[in-house]
């Protein structure tokens, strides 16, 4: 019972209750409704503890108390009230974003290097490229937008955005995306034109703003769980990889975009 009762302890902990807490409120969902003594035994938490818990508990909006003449009861409310935590949580930090992104933008970094990781690193690389809002050019691009672990409406409003603030891309698609996964060229949209395939790597570099981002362990149509994007921001270096992919972009033939690259 014990190993069924906390198997959701690890979730409730994410969402800003403390490991009592989402024991006791998953003993009483089982329970429907116990003592503090009952909650103690079928928790193993020490009955001070659990009262200080169950305050807690009470303050937050999960868990009532049922009044009886020798000891009270208490009851956990249904788990959908779990979101309201969500939405409190998000509302106060809606509260505080202008003003720690103003602290942020007075004086941003003119120059950096940094790193990131896995899926949600993927992730975070796609935000920056809409917060920065300016023309983005790919070069050796493996189709990552389309990796399996993204979820489609994270996906869609990245190209919403992208819309909305009139971003122009221009893309040059290494050549085992025209070959194992040829719909995703159409699909991505924008210019562009294809490497020849000897010139095909494992290779991935983008160029946006005053950043030059490269990634490695990417496959075509996957940034896979632990691929690394390695960021650099250096304003005089970006310009000239963005010289550097235009003349690339010049010399790949491909008769699907001739349109000239604009400068930024």
């Amino acid at each position: 019972m014990v190993a069924t009762i906390t198997m959701h302890t690890e979730e409730l902990e994410k969402i800003g209750l403390s490991k009592n807490e989402a024991k006791i409120y998953e003993v009483l969902l089982y329970l429907t409704q116990a003592s503090v003594s009952e909650i103690a035994q079928k928790s193993n938490i020490h009955r001070r503890n659990v009262y200080d818990s169950l305050n807690r508990l009470i303050e937050k909006g999960l868990v009532f108390q049922i009044f009886q003449n020798k000891e009270n009861n208490y009851s956990a409310v249904e788990p959908k009230n779990l979101l309201d935590i969500l939405k409190e949580r998000e509302k106060s930090l809606q509260k505080v974003i202008p003003s720690l992104e103003k602290i942020y933008f007075q004086k941003p970094l003119q120059e950096a290097a940094f790193i990131y990781k896995g899926l949600e690193g993927y992730k975070n690389y796609m935000k920056d490229l809409i917060r920065v809002g300016e023309t983005v050019y790919f070069l050796s691009a493996k189709a990552m937008w389309f990796t399996p672990g993204i979820p489609k409406f994270f996906l869609e409003n990245f190209k919403r955005e992208m819309k909305r603030k009139k971003m122009d891309y221009y893309t040059i698609f290494d050549y085992q995306v025209k070959k194992t996964l040829p719909k995703a060229i159409s699909k991505v949209g924008g210019k562009y034109r294809i490497l020849p395939e000897k010139y095909s790597t494992k290779g991935v570099c983008d160029i946006f703003g005053d950043y030059i981002v490269s990634f490695t362990g990417v496959n075509v149509g996957n940034f896979g769980d632990n691929g690394t994007i390695f960021v650099i921001r250096n304003k005089e270096l970006a310009e000239s990889y963005k010289t550097w992919f235009q003349f690339i972009w010049d010399f790949c033939k491909n008769p699907a975009s001739r349109i000239p690259l604009h400068s930024t």
